[in-house]
């Protein structure tokens, strides 16, 4: 054993990183994984043990920083990830109670993403790269979504049906393996988060556009106002967001000019039912046809009230399983890169100096 784990240090060191994974499957080894996200607004590192568990999460908010723009800025989103990106990689090894030297491996964010955000972590990874010569393990953000549930549900193993739900990006993914994700749905326009955001705005409800909202139209009467469901007929499983929002913008024209009131919690709630009913319609259909008796849901959206009360009655009523990670891990965290990186890793998927951020899959 002295011998193998005396290779595996040197190897280790060396930078051989195809003969690294093998052995630390041979030895049954835990795996530390530094995780670093700065995909949008939110800097965050963590460290996570086998894909599973936490041991250190820490998350550096925007939010105040562009709600007096109504939206993310990207030249300011990047900017703060330099200036906060260091300081939280040291408060993240402090809270896991460990240095770089029990750390096994570097997951960073790779794609899709802001590309200016994307890039300060991928170099800033590179960096610790350099330094201590641990292989860098690059992360796809919207599989990192679906990580997420991996570190709540821990009997949660593929294949499933995998749903990403958020600002940038509406997907729907037969997750084959943990690193194997088929595409079989996508939005061919606006994110449901990204409608959610554009409709706030409309109405006056202030950033964050989609948590607000949510938040209004719990207040509301769904059936107040009726907003048609969007259709896309030459896909099964894909779906449009943009006619609902033109929509609501034409309804809310036509009532300014007739001079009626509007009640927002009204106007939420209707616009909402429309929106998640568009989701949990394709999403529901694919489980159905393909036969999938477990649904994994993630993304920021997947925060929404009304989304997850739909998805768990419609699950239940048809006998299948549903997954939706805790508030706190739908939003972008580097727990959930971790995780998913540490399935990258022992799939061997490394990355050298070369690595690249990339704007879109």
């Amino acid at each position: 054993m002295v011998l193998v784990l005396t290779f595996f240090d040197n190897t280790y060191k060396r930078g051989y990183n195809f003969d690294v994974v093998k052995i630390f499957i041979f030895l049954e080894k835990i795996v530390l994984i530094l995780a670093v996200e700065s995909s949008c607004d939110e800097t965050a590192v963590a460290v996570v043990k086998d894909g599973r568990k936490i041991l250190s999460s820490v998350v550096n908010s925007q939010v105040k920083l562009h709600e007096k723009f109504g939206g993310v800025v990207p030249e300011i989103a990047s900017r703060k990830h330099v200036e906060v990106i260091a300081s939280l990689t040291e408060l993240a090894l402090k809270e896991a109670k460990i240095n770089f030297n029990g750390i096994d491996a570097l997951a960073v964010t790779q794609k899709p993403g802001l590309i200016g955000s994307l890039l300060v972590g991928v170099n800033f990874v590179k960096g610790i790269s350099i330094a201590t010569g641990l292989p860098i393990v690059p992360v796809n953000h919207l599989k990192a979504h679906v990580a997420a549930n991996y570190l709540e549900h821990k009997e949660l193993e593929p294949p499933f049906l995998g749903v990403v739900a958020s600002g940038g990006h509406t997907s729907i993914f037969e997750v084959l393996s943990y690193t194997n994700f088929k595409l079989i749905g996508n939005t061919r326009d606006d994110a449901i988060g990204e409608t959610f955001d554009k409709v706030a705005r409309v109405i006056g409800i202030p950033y964050p556009g989609g948590k607000n909202l949510d938040n209004l139209a719990e207040k509301g009467d769904e059936k107040a106002y009726n907003f048609p469901i969007p259709k896309v007929t030459d896909s099964n499983y894909d779906m449009s967001f943009s006619g609902l929002k033109t929509s609501v913008i034409n309804f809310l024209n036509s009532m300014e000019k007739q001079k009626k009131e509007i009640i927002k919690e009204d106007l939420a709630a209707s616009f909402r039912k429309a929106a998640v009913e568009n989701l949990v319609n394709k999403v529901m259909k694919a489980a159905i046809f393909l036969k999938y008796k477990s649904i994994v849901v993630s993304g920021g959206a997947a925060a929404n009230i009304l989304l997850r009360k739909k998805l768990k009655k419609e699950c239940n009523y048809r006998n299948i399983k549903l997954f939706i990670p805790s508030l706190g891990l739908c939003s972008d965290n580097a727990s959930m890169v971790g995780s998913q990186g540490y399935y990258e890793f022992l799939k061997g998927n490394l990355a050298d100096l070369s690595l690249n951020a990339l704007f879109r899959v």
